[in-house]
């Protein structure tokens, strides 16, 4: 699973810094690409809930295998566009499936046990992030070639259906066994773990394996979904997701103009700034492999470690918008890499023990659609934080921030007890 998510980003991040130039190339305007863009942004928003969901319904193998097939298709055609209308045609597919990652972290959670959750989904970010860093720098030097960019395409559709093969050869049948022996109680995880040092695997749920769900009619599929969706909306997590929207914004708005502000502010050359972004990437992957620790530190209190997260990447947002010189600009860089890795995995943690395991996909599916949500909205309430100051958009980011930690503060007593986790269907 570690391996498909590296190259999933590996290969769509060879691609997607050049499709700006591609669409120009074809003759779109800004304002076309533009729409275009926005377009497949809506897309993810309404699709990542109903496609999580769907996980739970049939089971990860089918659900991951019809995603990434697809996926793959998309990027086919996108090196086969000559035209605007073959480009924006080919961003149907990859909008509507392209949610391999969440399906990845759907199906770790079936498999993990809930103590060990953050550190192997940390441990999964940090191998995505690896790729996200490689992936530019590939792409970059391919284009260069004669039609680069259709062999750049070609590629990445390629190493998804390499994705393919992979998850097609996981041992789906072990899964099955682990499921038959659920009532063997936890005494074999801890054996195994001890034997093979990996992270002991709790019994897989209704959602990893669901072999005869593919099967049923899709009407019945649909009316499945519909139902677990509704599930969500009424249930207690609209803290939860707001917290998710609020910092997601947050973070958005410090990055929304980052290059523009550090040349306004101080003079900085778009290639500095460009290095500094890879630096912080950098160091995200570095605190996804520091997880465990952490965890360990806080005793395993999501809500807590989350809490403190927040408060911190606020701080650091506050001190980048104060920043009197790039070396401050530089610490608040350092840590905000952290700290913003930390509480990205803590969000998705709590939303699996509050939420439960059984409906993991949907669950993940409703978050990635609250940060679409935020992705739609942050460049415009940067454009206009943007027309009074350059630090505009970071001491907004500040405010929603301080909004989300306060939201987390009134309702702590639902998630703590004790001073642990209060968890739900356990």
């Amino acid at each position: 699973i570690f391996l498909p998510s590296f190259q999933d980003l590996f290969g769509v991040s060879i691609v997607v810094p050049l499709m700006s130039l591609h669409i120009k190339s074809l003759g779109a305007s800004p304002t076309v690409a533009g729409i275009i863009g926005s377009l497949y942004g809506i897309m993810q928003l309404f699709s990542s809930t109903f496609v999580g969901c769907w996980s739970d319904v049939v089971g990860r193998r089918y659900s991951l295998l019809t995603c990434i097939l697809l996926s793959a298709l998309g990027y086919f055609l996108l090196g086969m566009s000559t035209t605007v209308f073959l480009f924006a045609l080919s961003r149907v597919p990859v909008g509507i499936f392209k949610h391999t990652l969440s399906i990845s972290k759907a199906l770790l959670s079936d498999l993990v046990l809930e103590r060990d959750r953050p550190l192997v989904m940390g441990r999964f970010n940090a191998a995505s992030g690896v790729g996200f860093i490689l992936g530019p720098v590939v792409g970059g030097y391919l284009t260069e070639l004669e039609d680069g960019f259709s062999q750049t395409s070609f590629i990445c559709a390629c190493i998804f259906l390499l994705n393919a093969g992979l998850v097609w050869m996981l041992p789906w049948s072990e899964e099955n066994i682990g499921n038959r022996k659920h009532k063997q109680g936890k005494r074999m995880d801890s054996f195994s773990a001890k034997a093979d040092g990996a992270p002991p695997l709790k019994p897989v749920t209704n959602g990893a394996v669901a072999s005869d769900s593919p099967f049923q009619s899709p009407w019945v599929q649909i009316a499945t979904v519909l139902k677990r969706i509704k599930g969500i909306a009424c249930s207690d997590l609209w803290d939860v997701f707001l917290v998710r929207l609020l910092m997601s914004v947050a973070i958005l708005l410090y990055y929304s103009n980052f290059t523009l502000a550090l040349d306004e502010r101080f003079g900085v050359k778009p290639l500095f700034s460009g290095y500094l972004l890879s630096y912080s990437s950098t160091l995200g992957v570095l605190a996804g492999c520091l997880l465990g620790p952490i965890t360990r530190l806080y005793e395993h209190n999501t809500y807590r470690l989350l809490l403190h997260s927040s408060a911190f990447t606020c701080s650091l947002i506050l001190l980048y918008a104060l920043a009197p010189s790039m070396w401050m600009v530089l610490l608040s860089s350092t840590f905000l890499a952290f700290s913003t890795t930390i509480g990205r995995t803590c969000i998705i943690e709590l939303e699996l023990t509050v939420g439960g395991n059984e409906a993991s996909g949907t669950l993940l599916g409703v978050g990635q659609s609250v940060t679409s949500v935020g992705r739609i909205v942050a460049p415009l309430l940067s454009g206009i934080a943007q027309e009074f100051s350059p630090c505009g958009p970071p001491s907004l980011g500040v405010a929603l921030a301080l909004v989300a930690i306060l939201v987390m503060n009134i309702n702590k007593q639902k998630y703590c007890r004790g001073g642990n986790v209060k968890l739900k269907n356990q």
